[in-house]
């Protein structure tokens, strides 16, 4: 009687194991077929003496249906990039830059047609380490390839590049979905098939980047598509999501703040005080400063607006309070 029941025990759970998997499956095959159509295989030309010479590949993400095109900045930054947008359907369409922000790694083209399928967005801040997602790009010009894997982590930080000046784009995903060339500018995407990070990086073997769509992200995509640049304040750290000791959560009624992970040299940062390991909890015009919970809640706040003018910082610094005041600069590439 008891081998009987565990040869029921076993197939049971066999059985379940194959639901599992299929509707891992199913997952998957949905939202590649709901995505890929929106996912651009792109060839980059830049002038040469000859004329037009290959310049790289890479991937890029519809945003609308009249032809505007997100992708990374190293993909096609440099001066004359131009190219060719191919897509799934076998339309190839000529495309040209609109404007390069190399400090978040975006970068909006915009292509000669009408009719794209533009891919929904969604909201980066609300993923959980160990959540499915779909990368989908052209790795080493394979176009329309699929790969999936977890959020490996979040709020991890990636040096970004412009001439002399280095940011870190903060809340970079980490995923172990399999990344290769060519994958930058695709879409990284969540069960719902929307688009919650730009394929940005392969850091090393399984591992993988992706900028972030968030507020802060989709304000600097909207800069770029209205004036071809995006014109910010800069005070010098990098940061992440920290949860407040309970003591501090008493205090501002907040389970949150975001830490300073390193403070660059001779930043404003630096001359205000701060130092790496300080929890930021509030900070804005010294009149009203807002709460800050959230990286977001930082750049949020980095706007051209707010080029040369204090601001008000509160920090915890082990067990003690400072009240900072900090002022930003332009950033300059």
């Amino acid at each position: 009687m008891s081998t009987t029941t565990e040869r029921y025990d076993d197939e049971a759970a066999e059985r379940r194991e194959a639901e599992a998997l299929d509707a891992y499956s199913r997952v998957v095959v949905d939202v590649a077929d709901r995505v890929a159509p929106s996912v651009a295989n792109l060839r980059v030309m830049r002038r040469g003496r000859g004329g037009q010479v290959p310049a790289g590949a890479g991937s890029a993400v519809a945003l609308t249906p009249d032809g505007f095109l997100l992708t990374s900045a190293h993909v096609v930054a440099g001066p004359g990039r131009t190219g060719r947008a191919t897509f799934v359907d076998g339309s190839e369409l000529s495309w040209r830059v609109v404007g390069v922000d190399r400090l978040t790694d975006l970068a909006v083209l915009r292509a000669e047609g009408n009719g794209l399928n533009p891919a929904a967005l969604g909201e980066a801040e609300k993923l959980r380490v160990g959540q499915l997602v779909v990368a989908i790009g052209n790795p080493n010009g394979f176009a329309g390839s699929v790969t999936a894997g977890v959020v490996s982590a979040l709020g991890r930080s990636l040096p970004a590049r412009a001439g002399r000046t280095v940011r870190h784009i903060d809340n970079v995903i980490q995923t172990d979905a399999a990344l290769n060339p060519g994958n930058s500018g695709g879409a990284l995407v969540d069960s719902s098939a929307r688009v919650i990070g730009i394929n940005t990086a392969v850091a090393g073997v399984g591992l993988g980047l992706a900028v972030p769509i968030n507020e802060a992200t989709r304000q600097i995509v909207g800069t770029l598509m209205r004036d071809g640049r995006v014109r910010r304040a800069w005070i010098g750290i990098a940061a992440g999501p920290r949860p407040l000791p309970p003591h501090a959560r008493v205090r501002v009624g907040r389970s949150a703040g975001v830490e300073v992970v390193d403070v660059s040299q001779g930043s404003p940062a630096q001359r205000a005080g701060l130092r790496a390991e300080d929890l930021i909890v509030e900070m804005g015009p010294p009149a009203a400063p807002e709460p800050i919970e959230r990286v977001d809640d930082v750049q949020r706040l980095m706007t051209s607006d707010a080029i040369g003018h204090p601001m008000a910082i509160r920090i915890l610094r082990g067990d003690r309070w400072l009240d900072l005041e900090v002022s930003p600069i332009e950033l300059v590439e």
